[in-house]
């Protein structure tokens, strides 16, 4: 069994500790209560205080937690309603569909699988929560790109490599994908990701009309598309979906 890494545990502890009890605590407070020599416990403090995960009153020199752990707070609860929220759409959107149901959002430069709806078919299909797709070729990431400033930049900075002889990695026409994105209100992957493949997304908003995710339909090209370009009745059926799960979200109508 691999061990534990005690510097990990340690700063575990004194997390646990500054979120319970009182609100500020000094450092010798901190080391005495963990059972820390006071230049080891300084050490882990000042490195969450880097981190922003602690944050030092300069009148009191006593610690409290800091804002960072807030918005990862945060962002675990949002994909968590996120996913409550989308469960029952994305089945119905998969059955009316006949195709596979992906919900993304954005993590580490690329989007994050957080829920997979089968191909509701009796085929042998590979479940890809947890799997990534990249902000530069998927509809998924197309979208969030083209509506998350954060994943913008991102894809920008991001090495955006031709998978296939059809992906766009062209800075100018990138950028272009993505004006168009936002003028139609949904993103479009035709065999830029995986041959063979095409795919459909459209944004959800949260209730501060932020993007939060997206969600997309994924099939082969040959069901998804006709004559080259993606079913009109599946981009429809997608973008209601978005609606729908941005509604429960509350962001109202849009």
């Amino acid at each position: 069994m691999a061990k534990n890494i005690q510097s990990l545990e340690r700063a575990a502890a004194m997390l646990r500790l500054l979120a319970g009890g009182e609100r500020r605590l000094g450092l010798s407070d901190i080391a005495s209560s963990l059972d820390l020599a006071k230049g080891t416990a300084h050490g882990i403090l000042r490195t969450l205080q880097q981190e922003g995960f602690v944050e030092q009153d300069p009148a009191s020199g006593r610690y409290q937690l800091g804002a960072e752990l807030l918005r990862l707070g945060n962002s675990y609860l949002d994909v968590h309603e996120l996913r409550a929220r989308a469960l029952v759409w994305t089945d119905d959107l998969a059955r009316s569909s006949g195709e596979s149901v992906y919900l993304g959002v954005l993590h580490q430069r690329g989007v994050l699988i957080v829920h997979h709806v089968f191909r509701p078919d009796d085929s042998r299909q590979v479940l890809e929560v947890g799997a990534m797709q990249p902000l530069h070729s998927s509809a998924l990431g197309k979208v969030l790109s083209a509506y998350d400033p954060v994943a913008h930049s991102e894809a920008l900075e991001s090495e955006r490599r031709s998978l296939t002889t059809r992906t766009v990695s062209d800075l100018e026409q990138f950028e272009s994908s993505l004006d168009l994105t936002r003028a139609r209100g949904w993103g479009s992957d035709i065999e830029e990701t995986w041959e063979g493949v095409a795919s459909v997304a459209a944004p959800i908003h949260d209730r501060r009309r932020m993007p939060l995710g997206a969600i997309a339909v994924t099939g082969a090209v040959e069901r998804v598309c006709v004559d080259g370009e993606l079913r009109p009745e599946l981009v429809a059926a997608v973008r209601d979906c978005a609606r729908s799960v941005s509604r429960d979200l509350g962001a109202g109508r849009f």
